[in-house]
Formats: C-alpha cells, structure tokens, sequence
C-alpha cells in the first residue's frame, strides 16, 4: 500500500475522508490539506462542490443509512430465506436492536457521511467569499451531519486546514446540533429560490432545502439536546423551537412553489419522470434516463422475487402490522399502475397474494408453486415467497436499470406534517394540526379526522413516508422506537436510540469516547 492509500484508509477509518476532487495527477504525493484560493489553488470550486454532491449517492443503496433508518423500525425486515439473505446475521441485528460497535452497516454509513462533511468543508475553505458555492457547500455539510448527529449523537470535524496528524476534534451531539443550524442560516439568505434560475431546481441546494432542513434540526433538537446517559428521553419539546418548525415550514407552504400529488397520483412523486410529474419535490437527486448516478433501482430490486421482471434479489419485506394499518381506501396502499402494471405484471405500493407475470399469468416460486405474498414472514427462516413487498419507485418498462427517478430526500407533504407536529407540540403560528393532515389525506383518497392527537400523527407520517428512511427518526422523537414489535418481542434498552461509534473509528481518533451504554 503506498503512502497516500494508507493516509486515506486512516482517515476514512476515523470518519473524515481527504475528499480530493477535481485533481487527478495524485501519483504518491500526500496532501495534508486542501490547496485554497487564499493560497493560490486553481482548483475548480465548482468541481470541488460537485464531489460533494456525488457523496449523497451512496445515501441510494439499500444498506447502510438507508438500513439503518428503516429495518430497526417497524415497517422493514430483512427475513433469511433459507441460505439466502442471511448476510452474517446484519439484517437480524438491526431489526432486533442487537448491533455492536463492528457491525458493518453502522461502520460503512459512518465512513459515508463523515466523508461527505468534510469534502463540504474543503469547498467551505476553498471558497470562503460568501458565494453561491459557499453557501450550497455549507447547506450540504449541514446535511450530512445531520445524519451524524441523528445515527451517532456526536460528530468528528476536521478542519480542511488541518494536518493528517491532528486527531478531528469531536462535537457533542449539542453542539453538532448549534453547528449545523449555524450552517444553514449562513446559506439561507444566499442561496437561490427553486425556478429561480437553470440550477436553482430541487437537485441542488436552494433556500426551500434550507428552510426544510432546518424545521427538520429544530423538530429533533429535543432528542439531540437530550442528556447523552438519558437519550431516549423524556424529551422536552420548547415552544420556541417549534415555533422555528412553524416558520421554516410556513415559508415553505406559502412559497407557491409547492402542492401535494392529487388523489390516485401519490406514486408519480417516485415516477421514473418525477422530475416532471411531481409537485412536491423539495431536495432530490436529480437523475437523467439512460445515465443515472445513484442505484434508485436497488429500491425495487431489494424486494421483487427472482421470477418477477425484473428478477429481484428476493430481499425486504414489510411487516404484517404495518401493513394492516392501513384505511383499505388508502391510494398510498397502492394498486394497477398504467403503463407499469400492464407491462410488467405486479402494482405499485404493497404487493400481496398471487403474483403476475407481464403477461398477465400466475407466477410461480422457483419450486413450481403459486408466487403468493402473504403477510406471515420469520425474520429468522423464511421461504422465498413470504412477507409483503413494496415497490415505492417505479420500475420504467423496456429501461428497468437506467431510469431517471430523482431520489427523493425532502417532499412537500412532510413539510406539511413536519408543522403540524410543531403545532402540536406547543408551536404558535401555524395552521391547525388536523387541517394539515386532512390536506394529506385528502390527497390520498381518506376522510378527514375531526381532531388529531400525537398517536394520529406517527401513524399518518407512516403511512405518508414509508420505506423513505424516515421512520426511525420518528419512532424515536415519538417515543416509541423501543416498543416490542413484530420480530423484536421485548423492549430495547435506551441507550440504542443511538448507534454506537464504530470500533474502527474509536481505534483511531483518541477525540471519540463510545456512546453510552455500548
């Protein structure tokens, strides 16, 4: 290994890789630090910035993050199928709240996002000048910590100035939180406005991302202010911060610029021509047909059969309890889509009983029997039919692995969601908590509910975002992540509302301490 592979794998190891974009002539030579424009780089800021970008990309795979939010909550498992799926026992251990500090999925996402933190932060110091490049770099860092801060309670920051040879400093997960708000109120006021101009679309950095984000850190700052050897609360909820909710969310409500997908058009926001079809696209990534950057198709891979088209891997399930949840009238349960269903055989949204084939006939399982999805799974041994599938984003007949679905990280109707909540919690200046959620269920095909307690909240958050890697954030704020569920029959103690820090990362930054608990 040469010098500069093994300076790169310490850092990568201690969460903060060196995130050198835009030069290519690297040879053997270690960069301690970005050259800036203070120092007379001609480094390309705008290529720097795009290196940030791509980092949201590996945010697409169905592990790690992705993992992370969703199969340790009660709308996801990954059942072993016999000698498929077992994957060491990884889906087991999050579904169980059983992980340790080596468990890949926890160690893989660290490196991923610490990584997208600090090559925010070179283009931060290669800029410094208050520009439009400043400010979509800082939105970006702030982005990426908060998944920081939300996965692991404390953040590692190294400076872009700083030598291989300084240990990243270490934020508290309080002061992770006051960095990131910091962050985004210095981008606020200079980034553009969504349709203001050939680059201010949701694929980018815009004041409508900003305000989203923020409404998102100020909805949480309870369980991140949280007493670090008490995280799962009681947590306290101050007005003040929800009334920040209601005002980042308001300025997005009242914008204009967004309106919820009407009634039987719910699934056009994960479209493969969303880009164009949906109204309520806040932050995405954006994506061309015929060259996509990111693997939106393991979303729907993850969970079709072998003989299903395209041949699936077979993998992710919902649960039984979820599911049943549901109003039977409720379009985001999901049901024959033109163009799609006709084509290749299956619906969007849930896919349960007898299994179509683009031609309209029964499928069969890879041993001659009916392909029935039933709602009874074991996380433990499952055959190769059982449990209830979800395709979210839709498969594009005749271009299965290059469509060009924009990701979909922030979207109206939570922003919606997101202030009824703060309303809720004691927030003033809003509009009143039932008259939101009715608007989203409205939307969605349901009657209105005539008031709306805490309960019908979480429940209509599910329902609305399901498999979109929110649900563990809500749990936990709600107080219920540590309820028994289906496949997880007992209590989770309270120190796994937080991931531990990877041992890989503790054995080589002395500044990290291993959370409490763990």
């Amino acid at each position: 290994m040469n010098t500069l592979q093994y300076k790169i794998s310490l850092i990568l190891a201690g969460g903060l890789f060196l995130g050198i974009v835009g030069c290519t002539d690297l040879d053997d030579k270690v960069l301690d630090r970005p050259t800036t424009s203070s120092s007379g780089s001609n480094l390309d800021p705008t290529a720097l910035l795009n290196g940030v970008y791509a980092q949201l990309n590996p945010l697409v795979s169905q592990e790690n993050v992705y993992a992370m939010e969703e199969h340790t909550s009660d709308e996801m498992m990954g059942p072993t199928r016999g000698t498929d799926w077992d994957d060491f026992g990884t889906w087991r251990r999050l579904h169980q709240h059983t992980w340790d500090a080596n468990h890949n999925q926890i160690t893989n996402a660290w490196d991923v996002i610490n990584t997208g933190v600090f090559r925010a932060t070179e283009v931060i110091a290669a800029t410094e000048d208050g520009s439009v490049i400043e400010a979509q770099a800082r939105f970006l860092r702030a982005f990426f910590m908060f998944y920081v801060v939300d996965l692991y309670g404390q953040a590692p920051f190294r400076e872009a100035s700083d030598g291989f040879d300084v240990d990243p400093k270490v934020l508290t997960r309080s002061e992770a939180t006051d960095f990131i708000i910091q962050d985004l109120e210095t981008a606020l006021p200079i980034l553009p406005t969504i349709g203001s101009g050939s680059n201010a679309t949701p694929g980018r950095a815009t004041k409508e991302a900003a305000h989203f984000l923020l409404a998102k850190v100020y909805l949480n700052k309870a369980v991140f202010k949280q007493n670090p050897e008490q995280p799962a609360g009681p947590y306290t909820f101050a007005p003040a911060d929800m009334n920040k909710v209601i005002e980042h969310t308001n300025a997005i409500i009242n914008s204009g610029k967004f309106q919820l997908e009407p009634q039987g058009e719910y699934f056009d926001n994960f479209h493969w021509d969303n880009t164009n079809l949906s109204k309520e696209l806040v932050f995405v990534i954006q994506q061309e047909k015929g060259a996509p950057v990111a693997d939106v198709r393991s979303r729907y891979y993850m969970t079709l059969h072998y003989n299903q088209t395209p041949s699936g891997w077979n993998g992710f399930t919902t649960l039984a309890d979820f599911y049943g949840s549901f109003e039977a009238q409720d379009d985001r349960l999901g049901g024959a889509y033109p163009g799609m269903t006709d084509k290749l055989g299956y619906n969007a949204g849930f896919l349960v009983g007898q299994q179509k084939g683009p031609s309209g006939n029964n499928l069969q399982d890879r041993g001659g029997s009916p392909l029935v999805f039933t709602p009874d799974v074991n996380l433990l041994y499952s055959d190769e039919k059982l449990g209830i599938r979800v395709i979210k984003y839709l498969p594009e007949p005749g271009n299965i692995d290059q469509g060009g679905h924009d990701y979909v990280f922030f979207r109206y109707a939570d922003a919606l969601l997101m202030n009824a909540e703060a309303t809720l919690r004691g927030g003033t200046g809003g509009s009143p908590a039932a008259d939101l959620v009715n608007q989203v269920r409205n939307a969605r095909g349901l009657s209105n509910l005539s008031s709306v307690t805490e309960a019908d909240l979480l429940k209509e958050r599910g329902h609305e975002l399901y498999w979109e890697g929110w649900r563990r954030n809500d749990l936990i704020r709600f107080g219920t992540f540590l309820e028994p569920f289906d496949q997880k029959p007992a209590k989770s103690p309270d120190h796994v509302v937080v991931f531990p820090i990877p041992q890989r990362a503790l054995d080589t930054n002395p500044n990290l301490k291993q959370n409490f608990g763990y």
